[in-house]
């Protein structure tokens, strides 16, 4: 891996993290020969997130500007863009900090889903569009959108909310809900379970992709429970992307 051409002592790698191919990202980096210095950025939103390797960074920068200056004083040389595929504005400060600092970036973006032979998949462009939908597809939900955004939600009074959550939810609320708290991953006999134990009829979820999560909606397809899908947001143009981790170290490496 390149040092740093401004003098730095060496190359210093900075992860938008968050995700389990962040995790894994500061793994492989921190088992390599020549390991750099990695520093993995975190927003904060878990109360105990399992840490990786190397040095941890949690909340926020203050935007694109904030970024590039952490960058700069930090002497960054690579930054990797490995944040959730929903975390939208992480992404675009992403790119923009790289643009003011200098430093290349890459973003590392897993696969998105497809539906296959069986399953029953319906779309929503946002979070307000899939409340909209969903009375009309389901009555007891299981909502695997996260727990921040679960205000988009709390009007809906009909239908009956499962919601598991590492930490439980704040702010506006369906009211008809139940909380599981639990952390993942969750084996398909898991999901399988839970939707028969609960009498699950809508699963809604986000576009996240990989396989860590996957299992529901392969449990959905095998009970015949339709899938309400929130498309993924836009993304910068013209950042590099590679789906893999390995695909970033080669980038490290090059």
């Amino acid at each position: 891996m390149p040092a740093d051409p401004a003098g730095c002592p060496g190359p210093h790698v900075l992860i938008l993290g968050g995700t389990t191919e962040a995790r894994r990202l500061a793994e492989a980096l921190a088992a390599a020969p020549d390991s750099p210095r990695v520093t993995t950025s975190l927003a904060g939103r878990v109360a105990a997130p399992v840490l990786p390797p190397g040095e941890t960074r949690i909340g926020g920068f203050g935007g694109a500007d904030g970024l590039a200056a952490w960058i700069t004083a930090h002497g960054v040389t690579h930054l990797v863009d490995a944040t959730h595929p929903f975390a939208e504005r992480m992404s675009f400060n992403a790119a923009g900090a790289a643009a003011r600092s200098g430093v290349p970036l890459l973003a590392l973006r897993r696969p998105g889903w497809s539906p296959g032979p069986g399953d029953d998949w319906h779309f929503a462009d946002s979070l307000a569009e899939a409340a909209a939908l969903l009375p009309g597809l389901g009555t007891r939900a299981f909502l695997t959108t996260g727990r921040m955004g679960l205000h988009s939600f709390a009007h809906l009074t009909e239908p009956w909310f499962l919601v598991r959550s590492v930490d439980p939810p704040a702010g506006s609320v369906p009211p008809r809900l139940e909380v599981l708290l639990a952390r993942g991953p969750f084996t398909l006999g898991d999901e399988r379970d839970l939707l028969s134990r609960h009498r699950i009829d809508l699963l809604v979820t986000k576009d996240s992709g990989g396989s860590a999560t996957a299992p529901k909606l392969t449990a959905a397809r095998e009970a015949g429970v339709p899938v309400l899908v929130v498309r993924r947001p836009r993304v910068p143009q013209g950042v590099p992307q590679t789906p893999s981790v390995d695909g970033v170290l080669g980038w490290l490496s090059g």
